[in-house]
């Protein structure tokens, strides 16, 4: 009872904190200069048409009006139409998120995987040379810009070397029958091996940009977590057994330091979700944080509203998913 209890809490919270976020996101657009009429028509438009397009748009109306409006739709499921192409901002919306879905999950398979091994290798061998460059590697990832470095590569790899493409989901002229919008596993799925390995090799730089923050971050908590957990006893008296320090090492201690883990995982895997316009938009990758820059310029209200709604929605389940996996790693935690 006492877990339904927390899941029904932390349901109830998900109403507030969405409603908060959607009146600052409201009110913030609004004060960006500049409006979707001049956008829409040009600055040569006459009043005539500007007007009308106000009271389509219904911009004519006072701000409290206009956001009650889309408050009241939203909650029947309806999202608005978007003012730059005219379609249902739903529709905007799914047909980018599984290229930011598929951005998103490689970035935290790279960083995750890399981010344990280095972690864990620099606990392993405190105060080593491998441990002083696992450090320096963390402090370099958190510092360098995205953009920076994804023009960087784009450089080094595409334009010198030659080995990857600049930009795009999917070179011209290969086709690909979409069944879950995730190239790698439709691609996997219709056994279009050309189609894996095209779409791969355009994943592989954006992925790895993204995921420099995230795995600099991982090898500093799991380096931290795995120095306390190898102090304790139960350690010491596995190693005075003579088991192997692989066996004690990943088999006992690292499950121990997973909580901590979990915790950064959960939250990079939300900020990677709203985090990935500017790799997005350095390398052109079709996806919703390069949709949130173009609605941005366009002035599309209801898109930006819309984007912001579901990330933030995905942020309040991640964080929740996360909490709830605290339980299974550690018994000992209670509601």
């Amino acid at each position: 009872m006492a877990f339904y209890r927390y899941l029904l809490k932390r349901l109830l919270i998900v109403v507030p904190t969405l409603l908060g976020a959607s009146i600052i996101v409201f009110l913030m657009i609004h004060l960006i200069p500049g409006d979707p009429v001049t956008v829409m028509l040009g600055e040569r438009a006459t009043d005539a048409a500007r007007e009308a397009l106000i009271q389509k748009l219904g911009l004519d109306q006072p701000l409290h009006v206009q956001f009650w409006t889309w408050l009241t739709n939203v909650a029947q499921g309806d999202f608005g139409i978007s003012i730059r192409t005219n379609t249902a901002v739903t529709e905007e919306i799914f047909s980018r998120l599984p290229a930011t879905v598929e951005l998103t999950f490689a970035a935290i398979f790279i960083a995750v995987v890399f981010g344990i091994f280095f972690g864990v290798t620099a606990a392993r061998y405190r105060n080593s040379i491998f441990d002083q460059m696992a450090i320096g590697f963390s402090l370099l990832g958190v510092s360098i810009p995205i953009f920076w470095l994804g023009m960087m590569m784009i450089f080094l790899f595409s334009v010198v070397m030659g080995w990857l493409p600049v930009s795009g989901r999917l070179t011209l002229g290969i086709s690909l029958e979409t069944i879950t919008g995730l190239y790698l596993i439709d691609s996997l799925l219709t056994a279009n091996m050309r189609a894996f390995w095209d779409a791969l090799r355009h994943l592989v730089m954006p992925a790895a940009a993204l995921s420099t923050v995230s795995l600099a971050l991982f090898v500093r908590v799991t380096r931290s977590s795995m120095l306390d957990v190898l102090n304790e006893d139960y350690v010491r008296t596995a190693r005075a057994k003579g088991l192997n320090m692989n066996i004690v090492i990943y088999k006992h201690a690292l499950k121990n330091a997973l909580i901590p883990i979990v915790t950064v995982v959960g939250l990079s895997v939300a900020q990677l979700l709203g985090g990935a316009v500017l790799t997005e938009t350095v390398f052109s990758w079709p996806g919703i944080g390069r949709l949130l820059i173009t609605s941005i310029g366009f002035r599309d209200y209801p898109l930006i509203q819309g984007i912001v709604f579901m990330l933030v929605f995905a942020f309040i389940i991640i964080n929740l998913l996360v909490d709830l996996i605290y339980a299974y790693l550690d018994p000992r935690i209670r509601y």
